[in-house]
């Protein structure tokens, strides 16, 4: 893990403001040619027009802003509370995340609103709904040999070789939207949390004073949260109020979307982005095993030598899914303050670990699918299908429940 001392400028995307202070020994990047991954800001002061209290918000050592490359991609802002400010009657924070009410509030907001604007939605749900034709697949592929007696005919062949067709075809289609994601990222610091004091007056008592640390997402940049971004280039320019403008705002030149960037940004930021670079294999990899699942289709497939079936059927899900293992693992990497130390409570680490078991289980299918003429391989090689689908099913869910939640709050023990 490469650990910054301080921030260089040529290596965007963290932003210097005046009402927040970067932590320079808390810049972090797991390689050291390549962008950090990992910031911490801490807010400067207290908020105007208050004097602070006792006991007031120690704002250096109670809050902080966590930039993450993964949460930037994802129009996501994460914020560090203490315990103790928590705890403290003047102080009004969010629930965090983790807690259950958090939690049930997220999953009732997956089946009950649809950002159909907001790539990364877009993205977990194409991944998802790809996971979900691929357990279909494995059921077709590995139930007949587990019980036989439940095979009809056509199963493996037609049942097996459409669904893994829709499915690849599917995962290409949301390697594709991960890729823009990436391209589309928010290349300043955003940080849409608010931090005021709020003064309430209780007659001849005088007034009483708390900070109240809420969500805010009008000065916000990603495109995310603009309903008429996405696949439209309009410049921040244009007509509207400042609100607006603010949150149309996302790529460098003012263009609320983009399908692709400029050389010199390939060159000057991109490359040096370990999510870019992750989302790019990701594609790769979803186009070579797309070959793979058109060969699978019947009348292509049991047409096939078995020499033909190796280079043009089985290669592509070997080299494929060995793209799937290596986009996984940077994945998860990328939300590793070490590359060693497992973030256990950043939902995008999940994501990356169930994408690399997800894509060992569809390597192995391929590694062993040359000798499938023995019984017991074939076995094995339809089985690591279907606990490789179910691996990609688990962490696309994730994945969806992550594009929903855009103000994480931690614990600053975690």
């Amino acid at each position: 893990m490469a650990r910054r001392s301080q921030f260089q400028p040529g290596h965007e995307p963290l932003e210097a403001r005046s009402d927040l202070t970067l932590k320079s020994k808390h810049v972090t990047g797991t390689f050291a040619s390549l962008n950090p991954t990992l910031a911490h800001y801490s807010p400067t002061g207290h908020p105007p027009a208050v004097e602070p209290e006792q006991d007031q918000v120690s704002s250096q050592s109670d809050i902080e802003h966590l930039w993450r490359s993964r949460d930037n991609r994802k129009g996501r802002h994460a914020l560090r509370v203490s315990d103790r400010i928590s705890s403290q009657d003047h102080v009004t924070t969010p629930p965090l995340t983790r807690s259950a009410p958090a939690i049930c509030k997220g999953l009732l907001r997956m089946v009950t609103y649809a950002p159909y604007w907001d790539v990364s939605w877009l993205v977990a749900t194409t991944f998802t709904l790809g996971s979900v034709i691929w357990v279909i697949n494995a059921f077709f592929v590995w139930l007949p040999f587990a019980r036989p007696e439940t095979e009809f005919a056509g199963e493996s062949l037609v049942g097996g070789g459409v669904t893994a067709f829709i499915g690849a075809t599917i995962f290409e289609v949301g390697s594709v939207l991960l890729l823009l994601e990436a391209v589309n990222e928010n290349q300043t610091g955003c940080f849409g949390w608010a931090l005021e004091m709020v003064v309430s007056k209780t007659g001849d008592q005088g007034g009483h004073a708390w900070t109240e640390i809420r969500p805010d997402m009008q000065d916000c940049r990603h495109h995310h949260a603009n309903r008429r971004s996405f696949l439209r280039g309009r410049h921040g320019s244009e007509s509207g109020t400042a609100h607006h403008v603010s949150r149309v705002i996302s790529a460098s030149d003012g263009r609320s979307f983009r399908w692709m960037p400029s050389v010199k940004e390939l060159r000057t930021h991109y490359i040096h982005e370990l999510g870019f670079l992750a989302s790019a294999i990701q594609l790769l990899s979803a186009s070579v095993f797309w070959i793979a699942g058109l060969t699978g289709l019947p009348g292509i497939y049991n047409h096939l030598s078995s020499g033909l079936a190796d280079g043009i059927y089985w290669a592509p899900q070997i080299v494929g899914g060995a793209g799937f293992i290596l986009s996984g693992l940077l994945f998860t990497l990328e939300t590793q303050s070490r590359w060693y130390k497992p973030a256990w409570h950043v939902l995008g680490w999940h994501i990356g670990v169930w994408n690399f078991i997800g894509g060992i289980g569809f390597t192995l299918c391929g590694a062993l699918g040359p000798a499938s003429s023995h019984s017991g391989v074939e076995y094995q090689a339809t089985l690591a299908t279907f606990w490789g689908s179910w691996a990609f099913m688990i962490g696309s869910t994730i994945q969806w429940y992550e594009s929903l939640q855009k103000h994480p709050v931690e614990n600053k023990t975690e």
